[in-house]
């Protein structure tokens, strides 16, 4: 995250522990309730809500959202009036069920007219092959490729192809990667590595035990939920995010 201007609180350490603490707890209970058994995710959706928990905490946690302009791994509006992160695995099948049932639909209606944001997390945790994958996605990005290799990656006959070497590269080639040679060297790079770890230190840290994982300006959902619980949550974002002033009064 950039680094504020201003020399930070001594507290903001302090503040920041508790609020991850917090977060763990929540976002722990919401990957739970998404994995509960006899528990359909129509029924009880995986939301923050079921928590009942502070919503300043929500907003605390929504400021994990990076908003950079550079960042290979995001697609909208740096000011976009919702950020949704998500934290995933390329050997996850679920996360591959959200990547082509319900996110083509969120990037068509919220993305393109500008209400959504989206932001990508690697959080490889099936084994040596996710985290290749995850650091074969970043060294895809480097050359704006990444969500072409998204896309190849979680096509609905790729799943059990698996992540070796030669499989990333052809991926790379797939996603229209012009620098295969590149790719490979990005990919084995200590840059890779540390962005990797990053992002998956940030998963851990907030509680999440599941891909994929979310937060909506920071309100925590866990696993492949229905559409409609996306669409339901980014509309009530926006429509919050719309009826408060830069001084966090209602607008008028």
């Amino acid at each position: 995250m950039p680094t504020p201007a201003r020399r930070p609180s001594a507290r903001k350490p302090v503040l920041l522990g508790l609020v991850t603490a917090l977060a763990a707890g929540l976002l722990g209970f919401v990957s739970y309730r998404a994995t509960a058994p006899d528990t359909p995710a129509s029924d009880t959706p995986a939301t923050a809500a079921t928590a009942g928990q502070d919503p300043g905490l929500y907003r605390e946690l929504a400021k994990l959202a990076r908003r950079d302009a550079g960042d290979k791994l995001a697609r909208g509006r740096t000011d976009a009036p919702v950020v949704l992160v998500e934290y995933a695995d390329f050997r996850c099948g679920y996360c591959g069920k959200f990547a082509r049932d319900t996110e083509p639909e969120l990037i068509e209606r919220y993305v393109d007219s500008g209400t959504l944001r989206i932001e990508w997390r690697n959080f490889p945790i099936f084994g040596k092959e996710s985290e290749a994958a995850a650091r074969a996605s970043w060294a895809a990005g480097r050359q704006d490729r990444f969500w072409a290799f998204h896309r190849a990656a979680y096509a609905e006959d790729a799943e059990g192809k698996g992540f070796g070497a030669g499989r990333l590269r052809e991926l790379a080639r797939q996603a229209g990667v012009k620098d295969l040679d590149r790719f490979e060297r990005d990919t084995g790079s200590p840059e890779a590595v540390r962005a990797v770890a990053e992002d998956r230190e940030q998963a851990y840290g907030i509680g999440a035990t599941s891909t994929p994982s979310f937060l909506i300006n920071g309100r925590p959902f866990a696993g492949a939920q229905p559409t409609a619980v996306f669409t339901q949550a980014i509309e009530a974002a926006a429509a919050e995010e719309a009826n408060v002033g830069s001084a966090g009064e209602p607008a008028k």
